[in-house]
């Protein structure tokens, strides 16, 4: 009982202590032990004015250095990095741009503390199915090059890249059943032939 006093005194410790960035209200509920929102939301307001956390988006609590992607993946959950942000990570396109792209359940371009955030909806049953998307410890989930290949072609038919040898064909055309599209097949089937 003494231990669990302690977590709830020292409640930015505790955050601290974790290994992801970014909390909901109900993560640091769960991490605390704190079964009183009122009380929390109380103490998290004060550690925002202190500047010990911060409150980027309503509900959201942050430590200051806290990981852009681990953030996309909190604003709409379910939700993964892909597309662009995959597509520059692994050398596919070469256009730089700052810009962090997900899919989730809805459409929206937003922005948080001068970063832009773009999500791309797809259809529910893809968005659930987690083959080809990695999860990372501290919650931040993200498609494979392959995984992001077929959404952006799944999304927009005349999708342009700059190098495709970072795909593992075997892979793509493991996770093509997943989209049950006939044009995506032709679509992919022809991009991986005439390159």
């Amino acid at each position: 009982m003494i231990g669990s006093q302690n977590i709830k005194s020292d409640l930015v410790l505790t955050v601290y202590k974790d290994i992801r960035t970014v909390f909901r209200l109900k993560d640091i509920a769960m991490l605390t032990g704190e079964t009183s929102f009122e009380s929390l939301n109380k103490k998290l307001n004060y550690y925002v004015r202190t500047g010990k956390l911060q409150n980027p988006r309503k509900g959201i609590y942050t430590k200051p250095d806290y990981n852009p992607e681990e953030l996309a993946c909190t604003i709409y959950t379910p939700s993964y990095i892909s597309l662009e942000t995959v597509f520059q990570m692994e050398g596919m396109v070469f256009q730089f741009d700052s810009t962090i792209t997900a899919i989730s359940y809805l459409s929206r371009n937003i922005d948080v503390e001068n970063r832009s955030y773009q999500f791309r909806k797809i259809k529910g049953e893809l968005l659930v199915n987690t083959s080809g998307i990695t999860r990372k410890d501290n919650q931040i989930n993200i498609a494979t090059p392959e995984r992001a290949f077929l959404d952006a072609l799944y999304l927009k038919s005349d999708y342009y890249f700059d190098n495709l040898s970072p795909l593992n064909r075997e892979l793509v055309y493991k996770l093509l059943p997943l989209y049950q599209s006939k044009v995506l097949t032709v679509r992919v089937k022809k991009l991986l032939t005439n390159d």
